[in-house]
């Protein structure tokens, strides 16, 4: 089993940025593929990055492409999501989750399903 937590959430005015991590349990981080999703109140859920075990392979949805980097950190069990250029439409609660299935090379990775482990969410506001 994975735990999940995110962190490095809050306020902050368009333009700006943000780092988010997410901490996971346990010793086999490795062998999970990790993603973040977001929900907006009223809104489903929706895919925002993807990244393979190793970090090599990453994808990203169009609405964040050239501004949000997903990397992680295997020796520290972490994954993150660099955020920039933030606009009032990114203002989410941000989730990461973890997939032991997930082979981001054939393209699996961008839906919740795929997914087997999530964290609690950290909140994202964006203000204009």
């Amino acid at each position: 089993q994975v735990q999940l937590v995110e962190s490095g959430g809050g306020l902050v005015q368009a333009g700006g940025s943000l780092r988010l991590s997410c901490a996971a349990s346990g010793r086999t981080f490795s062998r999970y593929a990790m993603g973040w999703f977001r929900q907006a109140p009223g809104k489903e859920r929706e895919f925002v990055a993807t990244i393979s075990r190793s970090g090599g392979l990453t994808y990203y949805a169009d609405s964040v492409k050239g501004r949000f980097t997903i990397s992680r950190d295997n020796e520290k069990n972490t994954v993150y999501l660099q955020m920039n250029s933030l606009t009032p439409e990114d203002t989410a609660a941000y989730y990461c989750a973890a997939g032991g299935s997930i082979a981001v090379a054939s393209g699996a990775g961008t839906r919740a399903d795929d997914y087997d482990y999530w964290g609690p969410g950290t909140q994202v506001t964006v203000s204009s």
